[in-house]
């Protein structure tokens, strides 16, 4: 009966999966904005390595989710990389392993900075409405992967100062900080947030504090004329945080919870008087979901490789303020060699009730091509002030069209468009490729036949190789057609190309 107990014994042993190896090594391996074996002139490359301050190794090393001493998880170490490119200082970000020369694991990150001052000069001319923009942004002060920026602008409706500051390890290692202000030449708005997100899938817990401050004028459009405006006071403090049920670095299942206390009102521009109304909003739910991501390349940006996220996920949750609500978000997608289809829905609902949608299918599957197929819509009733859509102001409508020339309580937007990489490294400097469309969609009310417009043209598409964030413009020429269609035919925009 023994040596059948040994017998067993071992072959539970054969038999038992071999556990990972432990890193006993972590080295960082960071590349300042140009090296030598790049085709940008000697003198520019020298000057921008001799002016830019590398990022830190230690900020390098708090975004590892992998130590000295950890068991390998090849999971973890992607989600590594992934939280390394999300601090949007590098232009490029590889992670792997290598035994050294006893057998020890070494796990290394190596990384190339990109650009991070960044003077901001930015045109957008959409439909004869123009919109700039002057400032400075450093989004890497000091190589410490800190956010500061000045800018100031004009659009149709108003000018603006803006002032912000990130910090993604704000006292500690994963405290992230976030203080944005502006400054309208009809009011003023600000907001903050601050806390321990959930910074990985295996989190256990998370908790944060936000708030806002607004005293602005909000303005309301209809078929592109400004029909109304009201005067908006809010100030606002919440308190939001969760714990996992369970957690892997595969999987996640979280509560969640959210307090918060508000004072807003909207009252006429010329009011002699305005109201003190507050309210109390408690908010709770559950979340699941898995990690699936794809690595893609000339997707929004150049030169650089993009996490997009195609995670199954679902977030529900009721709302308690004077009634009971309830707020439902989704992501499923599936994948194929070089593609992918990703649907993501949303709703909410209370005094105002707000469903949204999003279907987007992308192919890589013929070399140097990006194949775009987008469909998105939108209902809310009951909006507050300013709430209804506007596919202007987020950059999600026909892209031949003007500042406001939709708006309303629905909304639709088709894209069919196909990127072409012609060049990928001018200079080492900048790439650019053309990219055919077909848009069509808008907005309008309930009250109102459907009110949309389309265009179809070409646009040159050219954005930087060695910024930390590699943003696309396009300037796109083609023919306008639809209900929505008011003016000229043909039109030239130069703006900020769409990202999906």
């Amino acid at each position: 009966m023994l040596l059948g107990l040994l017998v067993l014994l071992q072959s539970a042993n054969v038999d038992a999966p071999a556990k990972p190896p432990i890193i006993d090594t972590v080295i960082i391996d960071n590349h300042n904005i140009f090296e030598g074996n790049d085709a940008s002139p000697d003198w520019l490359a020298n000057l921008a390595n001799g002016l830019h301050i590398r990022t830190r190794q230690w900020v390098i090393r708090r975004r590892l989710l992998l130590n000295r001493g950890d068991r390998f998880d090849l999971a973890r170490m992607e989600e590594s990389e992934r939280a390394l490119r999300n601090l949007g200082v590098f232009r490029s970000v590889r992670l792997d392993t290598l035994r050294q020369a006893d057998d020890r694991l070494a796990l290394r990150a190596v990384t190339a900075d990109g650009w991070s001052t960044q003077p901001q000069v930015s045109f957008t001319s959409a439909g004869g409405d123009n919109t700039w923009a002057l400032g400075l942004t450093e989004r890497n002060f000091f190589g410490t992967a800190t956010e500061v920026s000045l800018a100031y602008g004009q659009d149709p409706d108003r000018t603006h100062l803006d002032l912000e500051f990130i910090n993604p390890h704000f006292f500690s290692r994963r405290t992230l900080v976030v203080v944005r202000y502006h400054n309208l030449s009809d009011g003023q708005l600000s907001e903050w947030r601050f806390g321990l997100p959930f910074h990985e899938t295996a989190a256990p817990h998370s908790v944060e504090t936000y708030g806002n401050v607004a005293q602005e004028r909000v303005l309301r459009f209809r078929n592109g004329v400004l029909t109304d405006s009201a005067h908006h006071e809010l100030f606002r403090v919440g308190l939001m945080g969760g714990f996992a049920v369970a957690a892997t670095s595969h999987r996640y299942t979280r509560i969640w919870g959210d307090w918060e206390w508000r004072r807003e009102d909207y009252t006429p521009m010329h009011a002699t008087t305005i109201p003190y109304s507050v309210f109390t909003t408690v908010r709770a739910g559950f979340e699941v979901g898995s990690v699936r991501f794809r690595v893609l390349e000339h997707f929004n940006t150049y030169a650089r490789r993009e996490d997009v996220d195609l995670s199954p996920t679902l977030r529900a949750g009721i709302v308690l303020e004077n009634g009971v609500g309830y707020e439902v978000s989704a992501q499923t997608s599936t994948v194929w060699n070089r593609g992918f289809a990703v649907l993501r829905l949303a709703a909410n609902g209370l005094d105002t009730t707000r469903t949204q949608g999003q279907l987007t299918i992308v192919s890589q599957n013929l070399g140097r091509h990006t194949l775009i197929a987008h469909a998105e819509g939108g209902v809310v009733t009951n909006p507050l002030p300013g709430a209804e859509f506007d596919p202007w102001i987020y950059q999600r409508g026909p892209r031949l069209f003007g500042i406001h020339d939709f708006t309303g309580t629905r909304t639709t937007l088709f894209v069919l468009e196909d990127r072409v990489l012609v060049a990928d490294n001018i200079l080492g400097l900048m790439a650019f490729g053309l990219a055919p469309f077909v848009d069509y969609g808008g907005a309008w009310y309930a009250d109102e036949a459907p009110r949309q417009g389309g265009n179809t043209g070409v646009s040159l598409r050219f954005g930087p190789t060695r910024a930390v964030r590699g943003d696309v413009a396009e300037l796109a020429v083609g023919y306008r057609f639809g209900q929505g269609m008011d003016g000229k035919r043909w039109a030239l925009t130069l703006r900020k190309g769409l990202a999906f």
